[in-house]
């Protein structure tokens, strides 16, 4: 269960520093994203650590963070806001079991469709989400209770502590590599505050984290039909978002460390998690690709990371949060600074021109509406577009070769794949009236993909009876043949040749 590679004591040190690390970045994210839900900020920290716990022990890819996410709070903030807290709670526990069903049924291996300029997209777009969420820290709340931008000496004083910070990450790993620098950054930033006694934000000044253990309690909601048709919408939407989230950063960190995740494993115990959470008075969440790369590039790399964040997180709840709620945000905003330096995919601007122009469409399409929407819909949307431009260019690429054999028959050589997409250029390929009475359609250098594709050689089929024509398939394969009902006894099979294949409608192994 717990894979700590290479040599156990300085992989265990680092990911004790890393997880260390990560907690103290935990703890803004938690709570702001708490009160974009609209929940109390506990709410945020409890889900941040039982998530981040779980999926720790029992998920498919270890160093990877999970906790309270940005992505599932835009959809619980009208659920909370019309039903209340109690029904979150029911939706993040049905949420949970709907994403172990995923994980049984072994739907992770879907995220391999998930195109690269969709992965760049979403990387980028994320990275945008992220800067963007950073600059909430330059407001502050006025007399008449209105957020106003920072102006004059707590500006220059913040954006200073800012820079300070993500210089000391930037050359810290020069003079050593033996502690984390993101650890020493927010350290050194701290004492240097304290130390001159400057005046800037605190951790404390947004939220207070002090709390107890989470305890079990089942929702406080009435458990009939009425109730299901309220949740089970939002559950869907945030099983969906959670699990998409957590794939594409499952598939970064791989990419990352070279090694590879267990997608379907993930799936369960983001579930597991989840379901958890939804009892102990917790928010829900998934992935974290900001945490899970500070975490990466600290030196986490095992379990013990994740589980050492997850437990510094609930300390910090339990027994630090007076210390913690010291800590300048202008520290933790420059390391989110450098998380976005970081997972800003900058190559993207150079290929753009060298990649068709519809990669780098979807590229654009995605990293927008990941911003402007959420990472779910985006996602959707970058693989239908991906899909779409696919079929168009391989709608171009059947073609069929007319010739007459030694028999005066009228041949048809059918090449290319034949599917929903190119099945209007296939049949406007045929001429009805100039072919011989009797003509051999030949799919040897064919494939026939789908239902569409059966269909328009069924029309084929029917359009050559109508003439009083006889047509036959050869090298068909016997699942598409026994499809053809208006061929009937027309059809032609040529049993030695003919290959054997499933279409691929019917099954996904």
């Amino acid at each position: 269960m717990f894979e700590l590679h290479a040599s156990k004591v300085s992989n265990l040190k680092n990911d004790v520093l890393s997880g260390l690390t990560v907690a103290l970045a935990l703890v803004p994210e938690a709570v702001a994203f708490a009160f974009v839900a609209g929940v109390d900020p506990l709410v945020g920290l409890y889900a941040a650590f039982m998530v981040g716990l779980i999926t720790s022990v029992f998920g498919g890819r270890p160093g990877m963070i999970s906790g309270a996410t940005g992505a599932m709070a835009v959809v619980m903030v009208s659920l909370v806001a019309i039903h209340g807290v109690e029904y979150l709670f029911a939706t993040v526990v049905l949420t949970g079991l709907l994403q172990i069903l995923a994980g049984i049924f072994k739907l992770g291996k879907f995220i391999r469709l998930v195109p690269h300029p969709v992965m760049l997209g979403f990387v980028n777009g994320l990275a945008i989400v992220i800067f963007l969420a950073q600059l909430g820290q330059f407001k502050f709340t006025n007399d008449a209770g209105e957020l106003e931008w920072m102006q004059g000496a707590p500006l220059y004083t913040m954006a200073g502590l800012i820079l300070l910070t993500m210089a000391i990450i930037h050359f810290f790993p020069k003079l050593t590599k033996a502690v984390p620098s993101t650890l020493v950054a927010i350290v050194a930033v701290s004492f240097l505050v304290f130390g001159l006694n400057l005046d800037t934000k605190l951790v404390g000044d947004v939220a207070s984290i002090a709390g107890g253990l989470p305890t079990f309690s089942i929702p406080s909601v009435p458990f009939d039909l009425e109730m299901l048709k309220i949740i089970f919408p939002f559950a869907i939407v945030l099983a969906a978002i959670g699990l998409i989230e957590s794939l594409l950063t499952l598939t970064l960190i791989d990419e990352l460390t070279g090694t590879r995740g267990r997608g379907n494993q993930e799936c369960i115990a983001q579930g597991a998690a989840n379901t958890v959470t939804g009892f102990f008075g917790g928010m829900g969440g998934c992935a974290m690709i900001g945490q899970s790369m500070i975490n990466v590039n600290s030196g986490g790399r095992g379990r013990a990371s994740g589980i050492t964040a997850a437990l510094a997180l609930l300390g910090f709840i339990l027994f630090a949060s007076g210390l913690i709620e010291q800590i300048p945000l202008a520290a933790l905003v420059g390391v989110m600074f450098i998380v976005v330096i970081g997972t800003f995919e900058w190559s993207s601007f150079r290929i753009l021109g060298k990649v068709p122009k519809a990669d780098a469409f979807v590229i654009i399409l995605v990293s927008g509406v990941t911003v402007y929407s959420d990472l779910a819909i985006a996602v959707v949307v970058g693989v239908i577009v991906s899909a779409l431009v696919f079929a168009w260019e391989h709608a171009k690429h059947v073609t069929v070769h007319r010739s007459t054999n030694e028999h005066g028959s009228t041949v048809y050589d059918v090449k290319g794949p034949l599917f929903f997409g190119s099945v209007a250029n296939f049949l406007e390929q045929f001429d009805m009236d100039e072919a011989s009475s009797d003509i051999i359609v030949e799919f040897k250098n064919s494939r026939v993909v789908d239902h569409s594709a059966i269909e328009a050689i069924d029309t084929l089929a029917d359009r050559y009876l109508s003439r009083g024509k006889t047509m036959h398939l050869r090298h068909l394969s016997s699942e598409c043949t026994e499809l053809l009902t208006k061929a009937g006894s027309l059809v032609e099979i040529n049993v030695i040749e003919d290959p054997d294949y499933h279409i691929a409608t019917d099954k996904l192994d």
